[in-house]
């Protein structure tokens, strides 16, 4: 009692060693492989081929299906990917996934095998791979090399794991109960839904494999018992993905979906096939006892075959899938929001950051232009339309801030993490133009109001002024979006122009107001409006010096600022041509 009682004890541990060895390698891989995962999507297209071999290739990196799959579920949730990419890459990620079965058939070398068959051998080289593992992580100071510690760490424990377990499960060959359970297996019925729910309980059909793999060393599994089982694990795995589209948008919930309705058509097409041959011809294979390599084999099998009977009508799972979850009613209030399963990939977070804050930026820019317009504009569309932008960029800041902060406290690359706080930085900017935006258009309204204009002086004064916030304007965005540090750099000397631009022109109109040329309540609306100009031309300064903080891995802006004013013939150069071109006459 007591030798079956460690037995299991030991069993249980194996198991848990295996899980956290995976999840430890397949995190590692994922933070290792963040660019490349952010090329990979970003040069997705509609093709099924691509679209296949990039969940394929995204699974094989980080060993699980589950964790594609949730991820194309965040991606479809935040528009980066559509139903139809998202179906060819689930149909990838099953293929994917059996890359981990073959490691770990790799450990059912026998001992006696020739040398170079030995070094084939995981266990051969897991200690060293512990040993080198052990050493990037606790004594390198570079993320990359932690994370690559990690992952072989997590390849070490994995491996040990499934050692443990193989050698803990042993008592089970002279179990009469464990023969008795599996050749109930052999319906293939009770298979399917035996790997089904094992896979479902442990969210990953990798592990599940694995533990079949592991059982194989009692002899009481035969092929025809682990087959059906296999094909459930499929099934299993779904309910990562189901769990994760909850509250999710409907086009979220169809990739799920279609997760889902792919491993389930497979094995309604193949179970009843398996069936036919197993009770018709009854092939002396299904009789054998299944080895780690017939596990790992049927398991690449079953997967391709689906694969190639159901690629080829993705469109028509496409179209099954929007009938089962149907698009809902047309909204026309535009919408911002970022999915919280993308956080568990920072690069591809922070991709997604990037394209709202791009949309953020172009918002600002067009109410702040819009708001130079209604100044001679007076008409209710326009006006609206500034304050909608200005709503709305309400919204990019707080959906972009909410998120980056809960994006932070993530382990990131030294670069992700820079460029997070480079966004953190700039969204309160770009949010603060539109403010300043809708002050200029209020300043428009309270002169029409009470039938105030400017002199003719005063608006030649003004456009110059404009002019010169405008190309900041658009200097400091295209700095930021095409991470221009030569632009971000130029923008500082036309700031400081801008400031002495403000000053002029507060000293000349109260000349005419002392000359009686403009009254005292024009005067009110003129100090408004120099003052929203200038703090807009501060606001871009700060957006360009956000790319020089980042370029100079400084995050003091006020240093770098400084840096680039002193001592700097560039500087200077740039501006005099400023001071110049901006002359009032």
């Amino acid at each position: 009692m007591n030798e079956w009682l460690f037995s299991v004890l030991t069993m249980v541990g194996g198991l848990c060693l295996f899980l956290f060895g995976m999840s430890v390698m397949g995190d590692g891989l994922e933070r290792r492989a963040g660019s490349s995962l952010r090329t990979l999507l970003s040069k997705l297209t509609e093709n099924k081929i691509a679209g296949f071999l990039t969940g394929l290739g995204v699974t094989a990196v980080i060993q699980s299906s589950s964790a594609t799959t949730v991820m194309v579920v965040g991606f479809v949730n935040s528009g980066m990917m559509t139903l139809k990419q998202a179906i060819n890459v689930i149909i990838g990620a099953n293929v994917g996934t059996t890359v981990t079965s073959w490691l770990v058939a790799m450990t059912d070398i026998p001992g006696g095998a020739s040398f170079v068959l030995k070094l084939l051998k995981p266990t051969a080289w897991t200690p060293i791979l512990a040993l080198l593992g052990l050493i990037f992580f606790m004594f390198c100071k570079s993320n990359k090399k932690k994370d690559t510690g990690s992952i072989l760490l997590g390849f070490a424990t994995l491996m040990v794991g499934m050692e443990t377990m193989t050698g803990a499960v042993g008592f089970l060959e002279d179990q009469d109960w464990f023969r008795n359970l599996f050749l109930m297996f052999e319906n293939p019925l009770l298979g399917l839904l035996a790997g089904a729910v094992l896979t479902a309980i442990i969210q990953s059909s990798s592990a599940s494999v694995g533990i079949i793999q592991a059982l194989t060393v009692t002899g009481a599994i035969t092929n025809g018992a682990a087959i059906p089982m296999i094909m459930g694990t499929g099934i299993g795995t779904c309910v990562t993905a189901m769990l994760s589209a909850i509250g999710a948008k409907p086009e979220a919930r169809r990739a799920a979906v279609a997760h889902l309705l792919f491993n389930i058509i497979g094995s309604v097409i193949l179970l009843p096939f398996y069936w036919l041959v197993k009770d018709l011809m009854q092939p002396a294979f299904l009789a054998q006892k299944a080895t780690m390599v017939s596990v790992a084999l049927v398991n690449t099998l079953f997967k391709i075959i689906i694969t190639a009977i159901l690629l080829p009508f993705a469109g028509y799972l496409e179209k099954l899938v929007c009938r089962i979850v149907p698009a809902p009613q047309a909204d026309d209030k535009k919408r911002v929001e970022l999915d919280v399963r993308l956080i568990a990939t920072p690069p591809v977070a922070l991709q997604q950051c990037g394209v709202l804050i791009r949309e953020m930026a172009e918002v600002a820019s067009r109410a702040f232009k819009n708001s130079l317009r209604s100044l001679s504009d007076g008409s209710p569309e326009l006006a609206k339309s500034i304050r909608d932008d200005e709503d709305l960029s309400d919204r990019y800041e707080d959906v972009l801030g909410t998120f980056l902060i809960q994006l932070s406290a993530e382990k990131m690359s030294q670069a992700d993490s820079e460029e997070a706080t480079k966004f953190l930085k700039v969204i309160g900017d770009f949010e603060r133009l539109s403010d300043h935006a809708v002050n200029i258009l209020e300043s428009g309204e309270e002169m029409r109001e009470k039938k105030l204009a400017m002199t003719e002086q005063a608006s030649r004064e003004f456009a110059t002024y404009s002019a010169a916030v405008e190309e900041i304007l658009d200097n400091s965005l295209n700095a930021f979006l095409n991470n221009d540090l030569v632009m971000a750099i130029n923008v500082e000397p036309l700031e400081q122009v801008i400031d002495s631009l403000r000053d002029q022109l507060r000293d000349r109109h109260i000349k005419r107001m002392q000359q009686g040329e403009c009254s005292i309540g024009m005067g009110f609306i003129w100090s408004d409006l120099l003052t929203n100009m200038e703090r807009t031309a501060d606001h871009c300064s700060n957006i360009a010096g956000s790319v020089i903080d980042t370029a100079h891995h400084n995050l003091n802006l006020h240093q770098e600022l400084k840096a680039v004013r002193t001592g700097n013939a560039k500087f200077a150069e740039n501006f005099e041509n400023y001071t110049e071109k901006y002359a009032l006459k």
